[in-house]
């Protein structure tokens, strides 16, 4: 099965590491050219704005969502035509997990987290079957990747479940993975 429409969690702001946005803008370009459509945030600040110009410069399709409450002006992304605008958090986690084939973090905060583990979560748990991917810029998911491994180590996480996460360091590779594969195996159980 091939990804049609890949989600992509990250940061509502751009971080200190110029990497992060050219990352981003990388990501955004690499959907179009491998005829993916972005599912995202809905934001028009950070990384959000960033992938999802990226890939609207590139003529790509976007999704955002975006729940009631961050539906501003100074936030909601003027060039997304299909703009989803949902009641809650939840409603908006459902309708992204909904809408995609595939996960991608890239660099970001709380959010991004906590996104990002729901939907590693959920497969965990086989409420879907889907891909999840870190972008691993600059070594930024170092840190997550090694306090994963330590609950692996300390009996937390099957280490079976902790193939969920496919971390690339290369957008080009990740991409591949997730648009190619798409669908955890299910041995991973």
């Amino acid at each position: 099965m091939r990804a049609r429409r890949i989600c992509v969690f990250c940061g509502s702001k751009s971080g200190t590491n110029d990497r992060y946005r050219i990352a981003a803008m990388e990501m955004g370009r690499l959907l179009v050219q491998s005829g993916v459509e972005l599912v995202y945030g809905g934001g028009s600040v950070g990384l959000m704005g960033v992938v999802a110009d990226a890939v609207l410069d590139a003529g790509g399709t976007v999704i955002g969502v975006i729940p009631e409450a961050l539906a501003t002006e100074e936030l909601l992304h003027p060039r997304v035509s299909d703009m989803r605008v949902v009641p809650t958090m939840h409603a908006r986690k459902a309708l992204m997990a909904d809408l995609s084939d595939a996960f991608i973090a890239l660099p970001g905060g709380f959010g991004t987290f906590e996104e990002f583990f729901e939907v590693v979560t959920w497969s965990q748990l086989r409420f879907h079957h889907k891909l999840t991917g870190l972008l691993n810029v600059d070594g930024f998911y170092d840190p997550l990747v090694l306090l994963v491994d330590h609950a692996v180590q300390e009996g937390f996480i099957k280490p079976k479940h902790r193939e969920l996460l496919v971390v690339e360091e290369q957008s080009e590779v990740l991409l591949q993975r997730l648009a190619t594969e798409s669908v955890v195996d299910e041995s991973k159980w």
